[in-house]
């Protein structure tokens, strides 16, 4: 199949069977970068329970490392997709070729940095409790801060594909880098062969081989151009403007990421109080939990395509509907899974875990969250959409009131015992003191009232106006999401977990 092929055009047509198209391979591409992420585990399980403990140290610097990704090529997508729409393939040409820059400028002074600082990072991640697990996780950071640069530019082309329409590229780019990954780890990690064991660190050059592969893949795609865009030697040179745009679009969806690490790290942080047995039970529920965010952020990535080549386009209420059959069908999907765990909470915790303590705390977790897996879903896609017509910063106000305004405030009023007195009235305000299942609660309380405040604020229609300027050649102009009036910045995108 070529490149033209594999792309799809939102703008005309039946939508959902062309969002289909455009969806599934972004679903896909989310559950094999899942399993990419699980391999370095399951081979460093092999060597010891300290190897395990340094590579899940990482995830809070990793995820730091792929929210600044996902923030510098954020605009990508929704100038790409809109001036696509428009018709203006030269112009969505330039954009790639700015977000190259920048993806490799930023990582590259990202990796100078991080290598610098890298003992005082691990330290400030605790590796340094355990002396063992400090020298691993050295290992392997040192490694990985050699392939931010590669990372960044994947993402950047992944973006590029995605505005143009075709996801299917990405997503076979990613079926090979995690299948490379999952085959050399043994190799490196282990010492199978005439290989020596490097443990740690040879999961994180076997992270380095299967980027590269992807990054030299994605660079020749984009040179190539037979896939809807390209990328010219020529548009290389630094445009202050363009640049500034880029920026100013992909800086809410960075700020998102470290949100909701930060935000993820205080929940921990919170059932770590009520003892190891809702700790176990708490993350066994976040991973079955991660398969519906898995889904649920691949279909905003590809409503974020949708509504973005249709404002391109200049038609606003065909975005709309994008928007909402995306929602409902993955709504509908999650809210069916979500039941079914419903259904059978025992059996789903027993899959993980024989512990009759955890299984209880589970079923009750379960029991409490599962059935609103629809609205942590529908919120993502809307996200999504705003993110397709260059609304960044209110994907990112979403994100950050449904973590930290929601989930957060509500855990520690409904979990713990505590009393306020308010002075000069007598009165005084005391918690419920729910314990654990006041965090429960907290989850699926604060999944509502952000899916309600993200329906609200999407009907409004302030993201109806886009990014390009089609006034003009430049894509200059941008709604402001705060007053609506006209302002200096357009564009794009974020992920999920």
């Amino acid at each position: 199949m070529s490149g033209q092929e594999s792309r799809v055009d939102m703008t005309s047509g039946a939508i959902a069977p062309n969002f289909f198209r455009l969806a599934w391979p972004l679903v896909l591409g989310n559950l094999l970068q899942t399993a990419y992420n699980l391999a370095d585990v399951f081979w460093v399980g092999r060597v010891s329970s300290e190897a395990v403990a340094a590579v899940s140290l990482m995830f809070p610097l990793s995820w730091l490392f792929v929210s600044t990704a996902i923030g510098v090529t954020a605009a990508t997508i929704a100038l790409v997709s809109q001036h696509v729409g428009a018709g203006n393939d030269r112009r969505a040409d330039e954009i790639v070729a700015q977000t190259t820059l920048l993806a490799t400028a930023v990582s590259i002074a990202l990796a100078v940095v991080g290598f610098l600082l890298r003992h005082r990072l691990l330290r400030w991640i605790g590796a340094d409790q355990d002396p063992q697990v400090f020298v691993d996780s050295l290992a392997y950071i040192e490694v990985i801060f050699l392939t931010l640069p590669l990372t960044f530019l994947f993402f950047a082309f992944r973006a590029a594909l995605q505005g143009a329409g075709d996801t299917r590229t990405a997503m076979w780019l990613v079926a090979a880098s995690a299948g490379a990954n999952v085959v050399i780890d043994p190799f490196l990690i282990l010492g199978w062969g005439p290989f020596p064991a490097w443990g740690t660190r040879g999961a994180a050059w076997a992270t380095f081989v299967s980027r590269l592969l992807a990054a030299a893949i994605g660079v020749y795609i984009l040179l190539r151009g037979a896939w809807g865009v390209q990328l010219h030697p020529r548009d290389l040179r630094p445009d202050p403007e363009l640049l500034r745009t880029l920026i100013d679009v992909g800086y809410p969806a960075t700020l998102d990421g470290w949100a909701r690490s930060f935000a993820a790290v205080a929940m921990a942080a919170l059932v770590a109080f009520f003892g190891p047995a809702a700790t176990a039970a708490y993350g066994i529920g976040v991973r079955m939990m991660s398969v519906s965010w898995a889904v649920a952020g691949a279909v905003g990535q590809a409503a974020a395509t949708g509504v973005g080549q249709n404002l391109g386009a200049g038609t606003p209420d065909r975005a709309a509907t994008v928007t909402y059959a995306a929602t409902g069908g993955t709504m509908a999907f999650l809210f069916a899974a979500g039941g079914l765990l419903w259904a059978v909470p025992a059996a789903a915790m027993g899959v993980f875990v024989s512990d009759p303590d955890v299984i209880g705390e589970g079923v009750l977790f379960l029991r409490i969250v599962a059935l609103s897996w629809g609205f942590f879903g529908g919120l993502m896609v809307i996200q999504g959409g705003f993110r397709g017509a260059g609304d960044t910063r209110v994907a990112f106000v979403l994100s950050l009131l449904s973590r930290w305004g929601f989930r957060i405030p509500l855990g520690v009023a409904l979990a713990f015992g505590w009393a306020v007195a308010v002075p000069g009235t007598g009165v005084t305000i005391r918690a419920l003191d729910w314990g654990v299942t006041g965090l429960w609660w907290s989850y699926a309380a604060g999944a509502v009232l952000s899916f309600a405040l993200g329906v609200a604020w999407f009907l409004r229609g302030t993201w109806r106006e886009g990014v390009i300027d089609r006034e003009g050649e430049r894509d200059t102009a941008v709604t402001d999401v705060d007053t609506g009036e006209g302002g200096v910045a357009p564009g794009e995108e974020s992920i999920n977990q």
